[in-house]
């Protein structure tokens, strides 16, 4: 049996990741998701969070994905991310810009914005931010 298995992180505009692992956690809808290699086929939705993608026991990397869905076949992981970023290219500052101007957005209640689309921005660019200050500590 084979101990490792591939995985692709990808978004509609680019590859963020491509490798090998021993042990995947992934931010499922229901709760997060545990895979190891020659699991189950299966195909999830994720939600905003964090992939843990483990290649040794002290060899972790992270990325984090506002949603999209993982597909798993017993070698292969494919993850389809709405977006995506590793973890050592996550700027605070920049999220927390972004988490600004989805909020002047929503209380602006201009005709012309998308309040949905507005809330959700600021939902993800939430769990991002969560997410930075956990790694901090």
């Amino acid at each position: 049996m084979s101990s490792t298995m591939q995985i692709l992180v990808a978004t509609a505009e680019r590859e963020v990741y491509r490798g090998s692992c021993t042990f995947l956690v992934a931010p499922g809808l229901a709760g997060e998701l545990g895979i190891m290699p020659k699991h189950t086929p299966l195909i999830a939705q994720l939600c905003a969070g964090e992939l843990r993608i483990t290649k040794s026991v002290d060899d972790v990397d992270e990325v984090f994905v506002s949603g999209g869905f993982v597909e798993v076949q017993p070698d292969m992981i494919t993850v389809l991310a709405d977006s995506a970023e590793r973890a050592s290219d996550l700027d605070e500052a920049q999220a927390v810009e972004a988490a600004r101007k989805a909020q002047e957005l929503i209380d602006s209640k201009d005709g012309e914005v998308d309040l949905a689309k507005a809330q959700a921005g600021l939902a993800i660019t939430a769990a991002r931010l969560d997410w930075l200050k956990k790694k901090k500590h």
